[in-house]
């Protein structure tokens, strides 16, 4: 059989550039990370072998003035930075610069429009409740920001009120372009006069890697997807190549192709199996995956 790994799958930008960042700090001495550096559990282990330490929002109140502390590439919400002044702890700050201009857009219509009058707007943020990133976004607005995930949360918005609409840099553009519309549609069956301010911020590093997956999996007889079990992106991107390919599985570690060897076995032996993965998964890991089918 032939197997091969996609080369427009692996990390984004953003998180090699995050990850980049802690591997020339490890170098100075010890560093934590508030949150896993990636949601990927073995580039996180990998990682902490080399040094690094993940830690919670508990731990930063407790750690001991002048510790250096990583912000990952997710980024975080203003009382993060004002935790670490009280506590004299130094922040590396390595959060995506994509998801930074997102906040300090997300921040800016806040300040701009909180005191309107007679009743304040609503950010409606398109993305997944407890997502790291997102937390980070509603940090933004005081943490009054609307999260909405798909068409079926509409009832928390008020049709009646401003709606100024924002994504999750991760989320899809479809998912997106899909709530848009039930937000006219709902707006126009309330006979309200709201025209409501959409701004599609989806990193398209992300999104425009969609048709090149779905391509590499139609050419495919078998995919095998690797990412991390937290990651929204792989979700995203997993059912993206299920789309396109119904014979597409999941896997987080190569340990996970033991449970479908069956289906693997069955196929012809001049079948191709394409190996992919999220922005959050490391090509060496996908390179282990391979070597692990070929034996």
């Amino acid at each position: 059989m032939l197997v091969s790994i996609d080369t427009n799958s692996g990390f984004c930008f953003g998180v090699t550039s995050a990850i980049r960042t802690a591997e020339e700090q490890l170098k100075q001495g010890d560093l934590y990370c508030l949150g896993d550096i990636v949601h990927n559990g073995q580039e996180v282990a990998r990682l902490e072998l080399m040094g690094l330490a993940t830690i919670d929002y508990d731990d930063l109140r407790t750690l001991p003035a002048h510790s250096r502390v990583l912000l990952r590439a997710h980024g975080e919400p203003p009382s993060t930075y004002w935790i670490a002044q009280q506590r004299g702890i130094e922040i590396i700050d390595a959060t995506c610069p994509v998801v930074k201009k997102l906040q300090d857009r997300i921040r800016a219509c806040y300040e701009a429009h909180k005191n309107d009058e007679p009743t304040p707007p609503q950010i409606v943020i398109y993305g997944q409740p407890g997502h790291a990133e997102v937390i980070g976004l509603q940090g933004q607005t005081n943490n009054t920001a609307i999260v909405i995930e798909n068409t079926g949360q509409l009832d928390r918005i008020d049709f009646h009120r401003p709606i100024y609409l924002f994504s999750q840099t991760t989320k899809s553009v479809e998912g997106f372009r899909e709530l848009v519309e039930a937000i006219k549609s709902q707006i126009t069956n309330h006979h309200s006069p709201i025209v409501p301010e959409v701004h599609d911020t989806i990193c398209r590093n992300v999104a425009n890697r969609v048709q090149r997956l779905q391509d590499f999996a139609r050419a495919n007889d078998l995919v095998i997807f690797v990412g991390g079990s937290k990651s929204s992106n792989a979700r995203v991107l997993y059912n993206n190549c299920k789309e396109a390919n119904q014979n597409t599985i999941f896997i987080s570690h190569p340990d996970e192709l033991e449970a479908h060897m069956a289906e693997i076995t069955a196929l012809s032996p001049d079948a191709k199996i394409g190996i992919c993965g999220a922005t959050s998964t490391p090509q060496w890991l996908m390179e282990q995956v391979k070597d692990r089918l070929e034996r």
